[in-house]
C-alpha cells in the first residue's frame, strides 16, 4: 500500500464510507426492484395515491414520481425536519423525530384519510423507510400525542431494541401493524420498503403499517414490565383492555424491499478490496449495548494485527446492524458516536475505526458518527480531554467535536441502519504531519437530496 499513514487510513474509510452510501441510495433500490412490481403499475386506475413516512421517503417519493408522473392523483409524505426532495404531485409534511410531535400527528391523520377513501379501482403506493415509527404517530383511540411521546422517551432511553420499542408502538397507533393497509382495502396496495431494521422484519420496519401483525397486546405489557416503564393511566388503561388484535392477513397488500444495510456493506468490502485492503464482513445483524460491541471490535482488531487471523493486514473490518445505549447520564451524542469512543479506548496501534448511521443523523445531533485512530487518545490528552469521563456521562459528541473528528454529512437520502468500518495497516505508521493531524474529516455524501422548503 506504499507510505502509510494515519491521514490516508482515515481517507481511506471515509471513501469506504461514502460508497456504501451510494449502494443504500433508495432510488437505485426502486429502479432495481421495478420489474417485481412493474405488472401492478400497468394496470388501470382511477387514481394512484402515494403516501408513505420516514426519513429516506422523500428521496423515494422523488423516484416513484419519476416512473408515474402525472398518473399519480396526490399523496402526502411525512417526513424528518431537513430529509426533503423536490417533488411537484405528491405533499411533504415535515415533522418531529424520534419523539413525535403534532405535525407529525396531523400529517399521519391525512394519511390515514387517504388510504381509507381510496376504492377498489385505485392504487394505493406506500413509502417507508427508517423513522417512519416516529412519524407516524396517529394515537390509538383514548390516548394522546403526550401520551405516545412519554412511552416513547422512556423505550429510547432504558436500552430496549427496535423490535421491542416499535412492539409497543404498534400497539398504541391507529395506524401501525397492518391497520393502515386494512384502512385502504378494497384499493390494490402497494408498499415499497428501505430496511433499517436487523433481519429485515417487515413487521418491525415503521412498525409494519402496511403489512400483517403478529404481535400482541400482552407482548406489549411484557416489555414495559421488563424495563419497569411506567406508562401513563391511559397507555395502562388501552393495554390492559386488550381492544381488537392488528390484522393478521391482508390480502390486497404487496410488500417490495428495495434496499437494506447488507447491500451498503457489500458495496463497503468491495470498496476497501480495490483500496488495497482484505476486507472482513463480521456480520449485519449487530446489536447489543453499543460499548460491548465497540470493545469486541477492537479486539478483532488486535487479533488481526497480532496473529493474522481472521484475516491478515491490511484489513477492513466491517460491520452493520443497530447497537443500542442505556442512557444513565445526559451527555449528547448517539450510538455511532459512542461506538468510536469505546473501541478507541481499546484500539491498538496502526487502526482506524469509523462508525456512522446511513441516514447522516446520529441520535439527537448533526452528526452522523465519527472517527477515530490509535493517536486519539494521546491527542486528547494534551487537549485536556478524558475519553473515559466523556464516555461515562454518554458525551461523545463534545469529547469529537473538540477533536474535528465528527463525520458530518447532512441528510443523505437514506436510512439502513449504522456501517462500522476499522482499517489496520499492514506495516508500522509514519507519522502524520503536525498539520494534518489538526484537518477534521471532510465527509460529504455524494448525491445528497436537496432541503427546499416543504410544499404543504
Amino acid at each position: 500500500m506504499g507510505q502509510v499513514t494515519y491521514q490516508k487510513l482515515r481517507r481511506d474509510a471515509q471513501a469506504i464510507f461514502r460508497a456504501a452510501l451510494r449502494a443504500a441510495d433508495p432510488r437505485e433500490g426502486i429502479r432495481r426492484a421495478r420489474p417485481r412490481f412493474q405488472a401492478l403499475l400497468d394496470r388501470p386506475y382511477d387514481h394512484i395515491y402515494v403516501v408513505g413516512a420516514g426519513k429516506a421517503s422523500a428521496a423515494m417519493a422523488l423516484e416513484v414520481e419519476r416512473i408515474l408522473g402525472r398518473r399519480i392523483s396526490g399523496g402526502l409524505i411525512n417526513t424528518k425536519h431537513g430529509h426533503l426532495a423536490t417533488l411537484r404531485r405528491i405533499e411533504l409534511n415535515e415533522c418531529a423525530h424520534p419523539v413525535p410531535d403534532e405535525a407529525g400527528v396531523a400529517g399521519a391523520r391525512r394519511i390515514a384519510q387517504i388510504a381509507a377513501e381510496a376504492t377498489a379501482q385505485d392504487l394505493v403506493i406506500c413509502l417507508i423507510s427508517g423513522g417512519a415509527s416516529a412519524l407516524l404517530p396517529l394515537p390509538a383511540e383514548g390516548l394522546t400525542l403526550d401520551d405516545k411521546q412519554h412511552v416513547t422517551r422512556q423505550l429510547l432511553a432504558c436500552g430496549a431494541n427496535i423490535h421491542e420499542i416499535n412492539t409497543v408502538r404498534k400497539h398504541l397507533s391507529a395506524i401501525k401493524g397492518g391497520q393502515l393497509a386494512a384502512l385502504a382495502a378494497p384499493a390494490k396496495l402497494l408498499t415499497l420498503v428501505l430496511s433499517d431494521v436487523i433481519g429485515d422484519d417487515l413487521s418491525v420496519i415503521g412498525s409494519g403499517p402496511t403489512v400483517p401483525d403478529g404481535s400482541t397486546f400482552a407482548q406489549a405489557r411484557e416489555i414495559l414490565a421488563r424495563y419497569r416503564i411506567q406508562p401513563s393511566a391511559a397507555v395502562a388503561r388501552h393495554l390492559a383492555a386488550e381492544a381488537r388484535e392488528n390484522p393478521t392477513r391482508l390480502p390486497h397488500a404487496q410488500t417490495l424491499i428495495v434496499g437494506a444495510n447488507r447491500l451498503a456493506v457489500d458495496a463497503a468490502a468491495s470498496e476497501a478490496r480495490q483500496r488495497g485492503y482484505r476486507p472482513l464482513v463480521l456480520s449485519t445483524t449487530i446489536e447489543g449495548e453499543t460499548r460491548d460491541v465497540a470493545r469486541m471490535h477492537a479486539a478483532i482488531a488486535r487479533e488481526v494485527l497480532e496473529s493474522g487471523q481472521p484475516v491478515r493486514s491490511p484489513a477492513c473490518l466491517i460491520s452493520g446492524g443497530e447497537t443500542t445505549v442505556t442512557l444513565d447520564a445526559d451527555g449528547k451524542g448517539g450510538r455511532n458516536q459512542e461506538f468510536v469512543l469505546a473501541a478507541a479506548l481499546d484500539l491498538p496501534p496502526g487502526v482506524v475505526v469509523l462508525s456512522a448511521g446511513t441516514d447522516g443523523t446520529d441520535g439527537p445531533t448533526d452528526a452522523a458518527g465519527a472517527i477515530a485512530d490509535s493517536q486519539t487518545l494521546t491527542k486528547a490528552k494534551a487537549r485536556g480531554l478524558d475519553p473515559r469521563a466523556y464516555l461515562a456521562r454518554h458525551d461523545s459528541y463534545h469529547f469529537f467535536d473538540a477533536l474535528g473528528d465528527l463525520i458530518r454529512t447532512g441528510p443523505t437520502g437514506t436510512n439502513v441502519m449504522d456501517v462500522r468500518l476499522l482499517l489496520t495497516a499492514a506495516r508500522p505508521l509514519v507519522k502524520s504531519s503536525a498539520k494534518a493531524a489538526k484537518e477534521p474529516p471532510a465527509l460529504k455524501a455524494e448525491r445528497p437530496v436537496k432541503s427546499p422548503k416543504s410544499r404543504r
